[in-house]
């Protein structure tokens, strides 16, 4: 296999979706309102509230947590408490909806995309092996959301720092729990998702129905990793490292099996069955 035809079938996709500003724009739109706009509206406000009342109920909100996960809060004080059990736990998830999301936008029309586009022909009679165009297309699809989790987890870790560390005895994020998250978690998610993404783009005739047969998969994908994810943070580091090392075998073996679905009659058009 040729590393240097594998990169440059993934360079021309990602050049082609760099063009293509009527879709990241939006997805740009899309990590900025999870990772930024709508946790500094929350954190503001909770850090920021004055009312007696409302604070009790904040405090008493906590308790519905689990004992592991209240007993690592940090603060003094009841709003510092909720704003750090807000920063910490409740946004995790947004770590692995955004990402998921992007890239199974990306992946669901990455092959049938080349034959509306008229260049599956060109692709199928490359030099480029078959194994090599669906890793071309894999790194592609996987670019955009691993980028998106780099670019919004430090931007997140910023506004997370700024606004609520003065209150919890200064700079704590991200926790352990977060780093084992983000590097050991969402990336076997990401490709589990994908290789059933991609294994769908080669066999479906258009890009309509790739889109609407992918939300069928990420759906309920971003429902496991949604509360695979919740539950790792609550439950401790140990249950982290269980949950990403089982994600990256299941990814890795749906990926050999999705491997086999790309072929080149298939980038000509002519193999569209099962």
């Amino acid at each position: 296999m040729d590393g240097g035809r594998v990169l440059t079938v993934a360079r021309t996709d990602l050049r082609q979706l760099a063009q293509a500003r009527d879709f990241w724009g939006p997805m740009v739109a899309l990590g900025g309102l999870f990772f930024l706009v709508i946790p500094t509206v929350l954190l503001l406000m909770i850090t920021r509230i004055d009312d007696v009342q409302i604070v009790e109920q904040l405090s008493t909100t906590l308790e519905v947590l689990p004992q592991r996960a209240q007993d690592a809060i940090l603060g003094s004080t009841p709003n510092a408490r909720a704003a750090y059990a807000l920063a910490v736990y409740l946004f995790a998830p947004v770590a692995v909806v955004v990402p998921l999301t992007i890239s199974t936008a990306v992946g669901a029309a990455t092959i049938v995309g080349e034959r509306e586009r008229g260049t599956g022909e060109f692709l199928a009679h490359s030099p480029a092996s078959v194994r090599e165009i669906y890793l071309g297309k894999l790194i592609a699809s996987l670019a955009p959301g691993l980028g998106t989790v780099l670019i919004g987890f430090g931007l997140y870790s910023v506004l997370v720092n700024v606004l609520v560390g003065p209150s919890v005895g200064g700079w704590f994020f991200p926790t352990t729990q977060w780093w084992v998250l983000m590097l050991w978690v969402v990336p076997p998610f990401l490709g589990l998702t994908l290789a059933m993404v991609l294994r769908l783009s080669a066999k479906v005739k258009s890009t309509a129905a790739a889109q609407q047969a992918s939300g069928l998969i990420s759906l309920p994908m971003i429902m496991i990793a949604y509360t695979q994810s919740s539950g790792a943070l609550y439950t401790g580091v140990a249950v982290s490292w269980v949950i990403g090392a089982l994600a990256w075998l299941g990814a890795a073996l749906a990926l050999s099996r999705g491997m086999r679905s790309v072929t080149r009659a298939r980038l000509l058009g002519v193999a569209d069955e099962a």
